[in-house]
């Protein structure tokens, strides 16, 4: 009789740790979950960061003149009566710095 008894414990025992390691909720399932939490609280930190940004910027447009006029000539380009823009063009990445070579000499005895 003692050795059914042990037997069906051992049998238990077995079930659950199968239970624990394999099932719903098993220890694979719990770090998976961990691990989907750590992820979303960092996004959730930038997301945060980026919104106190835009809220900063969107305070600073409310009730600095400053703020909009800075935004008023980089993103529109606009200037002040009485100034002139100068606007420096950067060489394409892959271009050439060089010049082109000058054109050919003509011949001396050419018109």
């Amino acid at each position: 009789m003692l050795r059914w008894i042990a037997l069906v414990l051992v049998l238990l025992l077995i079930g659950l740790q199968l239970k624990l390691w394999t099932g719903s909720g098993s220890m694979h399932e719990v770090d998976s979950l961990r691990v989907a939490v750590k992820k979303q609280a960092d996004e959730n930190a930038k997301l945060l960061q980026r919104n106190q940004a835009v809220g900063a910027d969107v305070l600073d447009l409310k009730h600095g003149d400053q703020a909009v006029e800075a935004r008023a000539r980089t993103e529109l380009g606009l200037i002040k009566p009485g100034e002139v823009f100068y606007q420096v063009v950067e060489p394409p990445a892959g271009a050439a710095t060089a010049l082109p070579p000058p054109p050919p000499a003509k011949p001396a005895g050419s018109p």
